[in-house]
């Protein structure tokens, strides 16, 4: 017999995560109702009903057996409580397997892949002016307020990298000289190496949520995960507290490593390398030399954690949550992975501005040659033609404590199993994030 809450509340959510997350339920039937222990079930939103049995004290859920067909992600009400349990406006149907990439891009209009010129530089001069702007106030900002010039800051110097992110993939300018030499510049305030992470980001188009190819957020794998005590600790770590800062070490072990690019691309990957490696010789000494170290922690190192901070969010926001599945080459489908694995998440309009709309993503994988100015026309395109596939969300607490608690190591199943289901007896800082984490949606 399969059972259900008068209330509507799943208790069984099908392959994918559950939303309420229950343990196994103890089940007792009696006169065609059904008995859950409470002890298993969520505590919001369900009243407690005290049974007094003959043994001892059982605390339980009175909840009438009604037949339940099987939860799944075509099941509107599912995904609605999919969406209030991760902090989603939207989780979209999966997207039918003979729909292609081609089929998406021919309903969008022909004008949102058009290069203006003038939009282009209106981006650089907003970027360029925000970024002085914020350097202006970290001057003059007493101590306390310095959190908010830093905030600053580190948001516009996100713009530079979005700038950067657009020359990248040729949706900048029609000269592609001119692409090239803007996108080193607007790299080189966040030590990045243009070239080297053009090549790894375009692979990240490609094999988007593919498991192992991705070279963006992934899963960890249970074998990892079982690998070395050392490893598990600074794991739980990395995906858990310090993970909005992770980026730092993709930047560190991905793009300076010369054995990790093809022939081909080594050239140019040390052209790269050498303007990051002049701007570090020339720029870093002169600001020390005019405001000291801590001007040099003032200056650059605050605005670039603060980056670090938007590109870890960013990204991780883009492609992660518990329904959005990683793959296997041979299982993978581009179509799927593009429009219902990436994520459109709103932010607050002053980081949508200084970085340029980048969080308008869906239609950005759909075709990464939308320039940024013409991405909310993409999206408002896509919404009318496919909005029922859409993953959408504003940014909130419960989002981001989804994410930060639940999705860690890979399962096919599942998609994701929590550092403190596998290892509980390890796992503090993961209980420590729920915890003190908001639950806000």
């Amino acid at each position: 017999m399969a059972c259900r809450l008068a209330d509507s509340m799943f208790l069984s959510m099908g392959p994918h995560q559950n939303p309420i997350r229950t343990q196994r339920i103890g089940t007792h039937y009696s006169s065609g109702i059904c008995y859950l222990k409470w002890d298993s079930l969520p505590q919001k939103g369900i009243k407690r009903q005290r049974f007094l049995t003959r043994r001892n004290w059982t605390t339980v859920a009175k909840a009438v057996a009604i037949p339940v067909a099987p939860s799944s992600p075509d099941n509107a009400e599912y995904r609605k409580q999919l969406s209030e349990s991760y902090g989603f406006k939207q989780i979209g149907e999966p997207l039918p397997d003979n729909v292609t990439l081609k089929h998406v891009i021919d309903t969008l209009p022909k004008k949102v892949f058009e290069i203006d010129d003038v939009k282009a530089w209106k981006s650089v001069l907003i970027s360029a002016t925000s970024y002085a702007f914020g350097l202006y106030m970290i001057s003059k900002a007493p101590w306390y307020l310095l959190p908010l010039a830093w905030a600053w800051t580190g948001t516009a110097v996100t713009g530079f990298f979005v700038i950067g992110h657009d020359c990248a993939h040729k949706s900048f300018s029609r000269n592609k000289l001119v692409e090239d030499i803007v996108g080193t510049l607007a790299f080189l305030p966040l030590i990045y190496p243009y070239e080297p992470w053009r090549f790894k980001h375009d692979r990240h188009h490609a094999k988007t949520n593919m498991l192992i190819e991705d070279t963006a957020w992934q899963p960890i794998a249970k074998e990892e995960f079982d690998s070395s005590p050392l490893f598990r600790r600074a794991i739980m770590y990395g995906y858990g507290p310090f993970r909005p800062w992770m980026s730092i070490a993709h930047w560190l072990l991905v793009h300076f490593d010369l054995k990790t690019f093809r022939p081909s691309e080594v050239k140019r990957v040390k052209i790269s390398l050498a303007c990051v490696f002049a701007f570090m010789g020339i720029g870093w000494p002169l600001i020390v030399f005019k405001t000291g170290i801590l001007g040099w922690v003032k200056f650059w190192l605050m605005p670039f954690l603060g980056y670090h901070f938007w590109m870890s969010t960013f990204t991780m926001v883009h492609h992660t949550a518990p329904h959005i599945p990683f793959k296997s080459a041979d299982e993978w489908n581009a179509a799927q992975a593009q429009l219902n694995g990436t994520v459109h998440c709103d932010y607050p309009q002053w980081i949508e501005t200084l970085c340029h709309d980048i969080n308008v993503h869906i239609p950005h994988h759909i075709s990464p040659r939308i320039p940024s100015y013409n991405l909310r026309a993409a999206h408002k395109s896509l919404q009318e033609n496919w909005g029922k596939y859409l993953n959408e969300a504003t940014w909130n607490w419960r989002l981001m404590k989804t994410i930060l608690t639940v999705c860690h190591v890979y399962d096919k199943e599942q998609n994701y199993v929590a550092f403190d289901q596998l290892a509980p007896g390890e796992s503090h800082p993961i209980k420590f994030l729920k915890k003190v984490m908001p639950d806000y949606a």
